[in-house]
C-alpha cells in the first residue's frame, strides 16, 4: 500500500482548489494519476486512515473515491481496496464519459441485474394495456396531429390538468392549466418564467435536488432553510425572507421527498402569509400528492396569486407518460407555457392527448387505485422488515427514510449495498448545497421491483446490512 498523502490546500492547482472538499480530493488523485506519483496498481489508502492522516470525515474520501471510480480511475473490490486502474486499458468511449457528475449520486445510466430502491415511479399493475389502447385510439383520431408539431391547446387538456391537481376542497381553474413534460420541467419553466439570472431560489435542506441543481445551471442561485421533523419551519423561511430575500421558494408540503413526512395545516397557513408579506412566488410541488388523500388544505388555495401548483402522472399512474400540469397564478400560463415551450421544444401532441385521456376518461384514477392498493401492500413489507429500526413513511408513501445504525455513514451504507447488488439513495442526492447537518439516514423506493418477492429480497439485504456488527468501511472502499 503507498504511503501517498495528499495536501489539499498547497499540493493542486489554484484552479483545483474551489469547490467541496470530496472534489478537491478527487482532483488531486487524477492529478497524480496523470503524473505517475499513483502508477497503474497503486492501491489507495483506506478511507478511514486517510481520512484521518488529512483530518476529514470518512463521507468525504468515500465520495472522492466514489467520483474517481466513475471516472474510470480505479477499481475497487470487497475486501481488497481501491487500486489504480490502467488508464489505456479503459474504451475510449467510457474514457469520453468521465467528467464531473452534477447530476447528484445516481449515475446517470443504471446497469441492469440490481435490485432497484432507488426510484418511486408507479408500480407496475398492468396499466401497459390501458396505454396501448388509448394509443391507438389517438393515432386513428390524430393521424395529422400525431405526425406534426403541437400548436395548440385543446380543452381537454386543460380540463384533464384541472381534474388532476383538484384536491378535496379547491379546484383551479382550467385557463390557469400548462400541460408539462412531467413535473420537472414544470419546476424549470416555472423559474424561467418569473425569476432572473442571480435571483435566490430556497429550498429545504432536504429536497428534490434535480430541482436545486437545475436552479445552479440556469444561473439562480440556491439557498437553504432548515428543517424540523422532515420539513421546514416558518420561522427560518421568515428569517431566510428577512435576510436573503429569495424571488421563490420551493416546497414539497405532502409525501415530502425523501423524508416521507407532511407538513401540518398551521405551517401551510403560516408559509403562505409569510411569502405573501415579502412578495416570494412559491412552487408547490404535490406530484406525491397523487398517492395521498389530500386532506390538508393546499397552499396554492391559500396563496393563489403567488402559488404555481404542480402535479403529474409518474408517482401514481406511469413514470413514462411523461404527464404533468401546473396550475398557476392569474395572468401568468401564458407565460409559463411560453417558457415551458422554449426549454423543452415544446409537449409532443401524443404524450399530451394520452396523459388527458387517461385523466379525462378516468382509466388514471382506475390505474391509481391499483398502485395504491399495491403500495399499502409493499409499505406493510417494509414495515415488518425494518421493525425496530428508526424510519419514516406512511401508508401510501412510495419510499422509507431509514435511519442508519452505528457506524454506518449514509454514503459508504449506499456503496455497502450497492456491492450486494441493491442499489438506494444516500442522504447527499437529497442535499441541494453543503451544510454540516448529517442525517445518517438513506432512502428506500418501494415501487420499481417487479414483485413483492424481489422487493422482499432487496429490504432482506439492507436489513442484513444494518444490522451487521462489524461494519469494515474498509471492505467497501
Amino acid at each position: 500500500m503507498t504511503n501517498w498523502l495528499p495536501n489539499l490546500e498547497t499540493d493542486i492547482e489554484p484552479q483545483q482548489r474551489r469547490g467541496p472538499l470530496y472534489m478537491r480530493l478527487a482532483n488531486r488523485i487524477e492529478s497524480d494519476i496523470a503524473q505517475g506519483v499513483l502508477p497503474p496498481g497503486t492501491k489507495l489508502p483506506p478511507q478511514r486512515n486517510l481520512a484521518f492522516d488529512i483530518g476529514v470525515t470518512i463521507g468525504t474520501v468515500g465520495r472522492a473515491y466514489n467520483l474517481i471510480r466513475e471516472r474510470g480511475l480505479v477499481t475497487g473490490e470487497v475486501g481488497r481496496g481501491t487500486y489504480v486502474t490502467s488508464h489505456k486499458d479503459v474504451p475510449l468511449v467510457e474514457r469520453s464519459n468521465q467528467s464531473t457528475p452534477f447530476g447528484g449520486t445516481r449515475g446517470a445510466i443504471i446497469e441492469p441485474g440490481n435490485i432497484r430502491l432507488d426510484s418511486t415511479a408507479a408500480i407496475d399493475v398492468g396499466q401497459s394495456e390501458s396505454i396501448e389502447r388509448l394509443l391507438q385510439n389517438i393515432v386513428r383520431q390524430y393521424p395529422r396531429e400525431v405526425t406534426s408539431y403541437s400548436r395548440t391547446l385543446p380543452q381537454g387538456w386543460l380540463e384533464a390538468g384541472s381534474k388532476w391537481l383538484s384536491t378535496a376542497d379547491w379546484a383551479p381553474e382550467p385557463a390557469s392549466i400548462v400541460p408539462t413534460l412531467g413535473a420537472h420541467s414544470a419546476i424549470l419553466a416555472i423559474i424561467a418564467a418569473v425569476t432572473a439570472p442571480g435571483d435566490k431560489i430556497a429550498f429545504e435542506d432536504l429536497t428534490y435536488c434535480s430541482a436545486a441543481r437545475s436552479v445552479n445551471l440556469m444561473g439562480r442561485r440556491s439557498i437553504i432553510m432548515h428543517t424540523q421533523a422532515g420539513y421546514a419551519t416558518p420561522d427560518d423561511f421568515e428569517r431566510l425572507c428577512a435576510q436573503q430575500h429569495p424571488k421563490l421558494v420551493f416546497l414539497m408540503p405532502s409525501l415530502h421527498n425523501p423524508t416521507a413526512t407532511t407538513m401540518p395545516e398551521d405551517y401551510r397557513h403560516a408559509f403562505a402569509d409569510i411569502a405573501r408579506r415579502y412578495n416570494v412566488w412559491i412552487i408547490e410541488d404535490d406530484l406525491y400528492g397523487s398517492v395521498m388523500k389530500r386532506e390538508l388544505t393546499a397552499i396554492a388555495r391559500l396563496a393563489p396569486e403567488r402559488t404555481f401548483y404542480i402535479g403529474g402522472l409518474s408517482k401514481s399512474v406511469a413514470a413514462g407518460v411523461r404527464g404533468g400540469w401546473v396550475a398557476c397564478p392569474p395572468n401568468l400560463a401564458t407565460r409559463v407555457y411560453t417558457a415551458h415551450k422554449m426549454l423543452t421544444g415544446g409537449m409532443p401532441f401524443t404524450m399530451a392527448e394520452l396523459g388527458a385521456q387517461l385523466v379525462n376518461s378516468g382509466e388514471a384514477d382506475i390505474i391509481r387505485n391499483k398502485v395504491c392498493e399495491e403500495i399499502q401492500a409493499r409499505e406493510a413489507i417494509a414495515r415488518s422488515i425494518f421493525a425496530g429500526l428508526d424510519f419514516n413513511s406512511q401508508p401510501l408513501a412510495t419510499f422509507l427514510w431509514v435511519k442508519l445504525p452505528d457506524p454506518w455513514l449514509s454514503a459508504t451504507f449506499k456503496n455497502a449495498a450497492l456491492n450486494e447488488g441493491v442499489l438506494i439513495d444516500d442522504e447527499d442526492e437529497f442535499k441541494p448545497g453543503r451544510t454540516e447537518k448529517t442525517f445518517h439516514r438513506v432512502r428506500l423506493g418501494i415501487t420499481v421491483p417487479a414483485t413483492r418477492e424481489e422487493l422482499t429480497q432487496g429490504f432482506s439485504i439492507v436489513r442484513r446490512l444494518m444490522d451487521t456488527d462489524n461494519a469494515s468501511y474498509d471492505s467497501y472502499s
